[in-house]
């Protein structure tokens, strides 16, 4: 009996192992998969937050698209275009294609220009504000934190990251949840960082309020947002 519990333990030990070892190659996978989302579009998308800005950011090294042609320049169609700065907008949101595509329906219901509706609502996601504000070093960071319920908007935890954000609303760090190593480290690297203008923030008392949304002037990633709209309208 007590070599079978000891065989147990051996058994579940190496499978926890495994399981790790699976686990790490899948997150060392999933990195250098934001990489190759960079490489791809020719240009930074800051989806890994501090790295971005160093030496060791795969795109500075290797400016050009992943595969074997990928130093190869090739001449997009008028569509191949419009669907690239579709796909680039996707990344830097981290947005589905069905979450996106309701999101542009969202914004042409709205009254004003279509592509800078869109780009309001994606600014107004609970987890694009919290990066926004220097809580999270990056979207991808910022998701994971509000998923975890380390937000409150308003007084109440919201942890769905795509929750739209209106003007007046106060997102803080909740009470528990204060001395969180990830926040504070956060805080002191982005404490030199800019706060958008529509955004007002409170280092001392872990909070920021939205004082209005955020206008096309605002938003300050290379996105053409007239190519989506003319691809979505085809």
């Amino acid at each position: 009996m007590l070599h079978q519990y000891h065989t147990m333990v051996a058994d579940h030990q190496r499978d926890v192992e495994f399981k790790k070892g699976r686990w790490k190659n899948k997150m060392a996978r999933y990195k250098d998969e934001q990489c190759r989302i960079c490489r791809r579009e020719g240009q930074k998308l800051f989806l890994k937050g501090s790295r971005c800005y160093t030496d060791k950011c795969s795109i500075s090294r290797r400016n050009y698209a992943p595969g074997q042609n990928g130093q190869k320049k090739k001449k997009l169609s008028e569509y191949g275009t419009q669907l690239r700065e579709k796909q680039k907008t996707k990344s830097y949101y981290g947005v589905g294609e069905k979450q996106f595509r309701g999101y542009f329906e969202m914004a042409s219901n709205k009254k004003g220009i279509t592509g800078e509706n869109l780009l309001q609502i994606l600014e107004s996601r609970l987890d694009n504000v919290v990066y926004r504000l220097g809580y999270g070093s990056s979207r991808a960071q910022a998701r994971m934190l509000v998923t975890h319920g380390i937000f409150d908007v308003n007084g109440k935890k919201v942890n769905i990251p795509s929750y739209l954000v209106k003007a007046g609303d106060i997102i803080s760090v909740r009470e528990i949840k204060k001395d969180n190593g990830t926040i504070k480290l956060n805080l002191e690297l982005n404490s030199g960082k800019p706060v958008p203008e529509w955004l007002e923030k409170d280092a001392e008392k872990l909070s920021g309020k939205v004082i209005r949304l955020a206008s096309r002037e605002d938003v300050d990633i290379p996105v053409e947002e007239h190519l989506i709209v003319e691809l979505y309208s085809k």
